[in-house]
């Protein structure tokens, strides 16, 4: 069979001569062999494992995605996020420290969106408590010292 698992930004894996590929969705782990009938499922947060003619295996994590086979032969895995590892080990490393990255940045992101959105509702009470803006609901919005505020009415 034939691997590939991509994400946005990169092919994480193409691979040929696999012979089984493990994953998990919702409903748990499946195996796909070669032959099996066309199908398509949404994946969990899994490691999808594959073992080749030789003997060999291999191990990637992804963040979810879509996991398709086609053909009986061809695998396909679209993901948002890959991480791999030389070994199943290794990997569960791997995904930590990137996971932790992914938080921290998160969090970052978190704290300078609620910073800036504080800042405006500052900025917002000062403009009306100087006399400067009014909030008008029923105009959409804020007003200035000045606007023709002429309300509109239904005819």
């Amino acid at each position: 069979m034939h691997l590939q698992i991509v994400t946005p930004l990169a092919v994480e894996a193409e691979l040929t001569g696999i012979v089984s590929v493990r994953a998990e969705d919702r409903s748990g782990s499946f195996v796909i062999l070669p032959g099996h009938t066309d199908f398509l499922t949404v994946l969990a947060v899994t490691v999808v494992e594959w073992g080749t003619r030789g003997g060999d295996t291999g191990h990637i994590a992804v963040r979810g995605g879509i996991f398709r086979v086609e053909g009986g032969d061809r695998v396909q895995i679209a993901t948002r996020q890959a991480v791999s590892g030389p070994s199943l080990e290794r990997l569960g490393a791997a995904v930590l420290d990137e996971l932790r990255s992914e938080a921290d940045a998160e969090a970052k992101t978190r704290t300078t969106a609620t910073r800036m959105h504080m800042g405006l509702m500052r900025q917002l009470d000062r403009y009306i408590q100087t006399g400067h803006g009014y909030f008008m609901p029923h105009l959409g919005g804020f007003a200035a010292q000045g606007d023709d505020l002429e309300t509109q009415t239904d005819e």
